[in-house]
């Protein structure tokens, strides 16, 4: 089975060695330096999430991407998710585009409708128009993505009429998926329009995604489509051992997830729940042993070509990403491939 490996942030913003939340500069370019790392120690994609908000730092995908194509070589290049409803088609297509001729072919893009809804205000878009904004989008940008002349009408956008767009990929077509939350309705768009699937799987256990996957094969068959990948994006910290992980991960994401749950209406999170998603739920947060076997494991049940792991959260510093960037990259991807294989031999860098 051939699987690859990523790793996704935000680009939270971190606290430094004073325990003082970085300038949101500083942590763009330690992201920089986080993708450079990934690419070094073997894994295989390194994407980056849209946001426009002050605990994010990263609201330019593209222009991130193409910092980090100038430190690698090899590394796939992609956005986490590019949020396609408050966006231009055309201008997404021309962005990704061109950063796939300037890494070399590395470039993908994962659309989506985000799980924050404040670029529909910033950009003036109407939240009551959520579904059709996506749907006209993303059917406007599959078009594009044959990169023949496209002559497409909507109501959310002006209409095009034999329009080539430029500039155009230079080998194949920009590799996209769709990334999706949950919704049984995303997961037959995803199909209809004949793009793999990237499932969030951030809260409760991954197996209860079964269901979509079934759903998104049976669609893609009734479709007369043949089968295509599914990813899974999680989040997870990887330290020496299983207690340093969630000790040094804990504050950070409890500060992170309490101050989001303020704003949508949750309730705070304790320890003992945060213990329990890391031993039963989403949460990958342990030795690279540890990590390594509950990743093989969700693969497995959820039979996935791709699992992209969320390193970032909150505050948590630079310093203790990086080495579980390097841990991921030396340790936790070697393993699981070897756990999947059936093989038991020794592991190390790729």
């Amino acid at each position: 089975m051939s699987i690859d490996f990523g790793l996704d942030t935000f680009g939270d913003v971190t606290r430094g060695a004073d325990d003082e939340l970085l300038a949101p500069a500083q942590v763009l370019r330690h992201v920089v330096d986080e993708g450079a790392l990934a690419d070094r120690v073997g894994v295989d994609a390194f994407s980056v999430g849209e946001h426009h908000r002050a605990d994010f730092a990263i609201s330019a995908p593209e222009v991130m991407l193409a910092a980090i194509a100038t430190r690698t070589s090899r590394i796939r290049l992609g956005s986490a998710v590019t949020v396609l409803s408050t966006d231009d088609p055309v201008r997404v297509f021309e962005r990704f585009s061109t950063l796939d001729a300037v890494s070399g072919g590395r470039a993908e893009v994962t659309l989506g409708r985000g799980s924050f809804t404040e670029s529909y205000p910033l950009f003036g878009f109407d939240l009551q128009q959520y579904e059709q904004l996506f749907e006209e989008r993303l059917d406007l940008f599959v078009r594009l993505l044959a990169q023949t002349p496209v002559t497409w009408m909507g109501e959310t956008r002006a209409a095009l009429s034999n329009v080539l767009v430029h500039p155009r990929v230079e080998h194949g077509r920009l590799q996209t998926w769709v990334g999706v939350g949950g919704s049984p309705q995303s997961v037959v768009r995803a199909a209809r329009h004949g793009l793999p699937l990237m499932l969030a799987i951030i809260g409760g256990d991954p197996a209860r995604f079964v269901p979509y996957v079934d759903l998104f094969q049976k669609s893609l068959a009734d479709a007369g489509r043949p089968t295509l990948p599914v990813g899974a994006h999680s989040p997870g910290h990887i330290a020496p051992t299983d207690d340093q992980a969630r000790n040094e991960l804990w504050p950070h994401y409890r500060d992170m997830i309490n101050r989001i749950g303020r704003e949508r209406g949750w309730s705070p999170i304790g320890r003992a729940q945060f213990d329990h998603d890391v031993e039963h739920g989403s949460l990958y947060v342990g030795s690279p042993d540890t990590v390594a076997a509950k990743i093989a494991r969700t693969i497995q049940t959820l039979g996935l070509a791709r699992f992209d792991l969320k390193y970032s959260h909150g505050g948590l510093p630079h310093d203790l990403l990086m080495r579980s960037i390097e841990l991921y990259g030396t340790q936790v991807v070697p393993k699981v491939r070897s756990l999947i294989s059936g093989t038991t031999g020794t592991t190390g860098e790729r």
